[in-house]
């Protein structure tokens, strides 16, 4: 599959034209960035072990009938996704409270949450992806209402599914984001589901497996997501 004009470079991932008019190239980066792209940094080997750690989940997904956007692997750093019209917004799940939600509401960090709260959010970089509400998404035409059921109704389903694969394995799915598109009348989850989109806590310790060793400055970054891809039968 031959990669064509660069069509968005992200924070972490680029997205290119191809030979199918409808789907894309997404090339995961090395780049790491926290605080809205206030501290960057390539680390070595993470475009690789986030492109097939998102391989893996969005094809376990498939499995549980969660349609995706991935079509498959081409390189160790690239793979083929369908061409989405992008809503932007972002959907987060919460299980523990954790990060922005300590911040705003007071929450002592680690408080179980039962149950999960769900949240939505305007991708937007340059308002500091601000929280929003159905109310805002119609009233702006950011999707419809159905669209938002949706959406609503899959991530709720994607947190289910994806809580049991970490919890089988020893870990508990703190939080993560979601997006979703579409192509023609199909709603699909798009964008990627990496360590660098959700927390992932070890079950026993509550030892960080996720970005936040990145935000905080612990280290161990790829080290920590090659942790999570073995316990959950990846092989890198």
């Amino acid at each position: 599959m031959l990669r064509g004009e660069e069509l968005y470079s992200g924070k972490a991932k680029s997205v290119y034209r191809c030979e199918r008019d409808d789907a894309l190239i997404l090339k995961f980066r090395d780049d790491t960035s926290a605080f809205d792209g206030e501290k960057m940094e390539s680390l070595d080997r993470k475009g690789v072990v986030n492109n097939k750690f998102n391989a893996f989940i969005m094809q376990h997904l498939e499995s549980q009938g969660v349609k995706t956007h991935f079509l498959e692997l081409l390189s160790d750093d690239e793979a083929l996704v369908r061409k989405l019209e992008m809503f932007p917004i972002e959907c987060v799940v919460r299980n523990i409270a954790s990060g922005s939600m300590t911040r705003r509401l007071g929450i002592e960090d680690g408080t179980d949450l039962a149950p999960p709260t769900f949240e939505f959010f305007l991708k937007n970089d340059a308002l500091h992806d601000p929280m929003i509400n159905e109310y805002h998404i119609e009233s702006f035409g950011w999707a419809d209402a159905d669209a938002v059921a949706f959406m609503k109704a899959r991530t709720f389903e994607v947190n289910k599914i994806l809580g049991k694969l970490f919890a089988d394995a020893n870990m508990i799915l703190v939080d993560f984001k979601l997006e979703f598109g579409r192509q023609g009348e199909t709603l699909y989850l798009g964008d990627e589901f990496t360590p660098d989109g959700c927390r992932i806590w070890d079950a026993k310790t509550r030892e960080k497996l996720d970005k936040d060793r990145f935000r905080k400055g612990l280290g161990g970054v790829v080290e920590a997501y090659e942790q999570v891809a073995a316990r959950l039968g990846l092989q890198l």
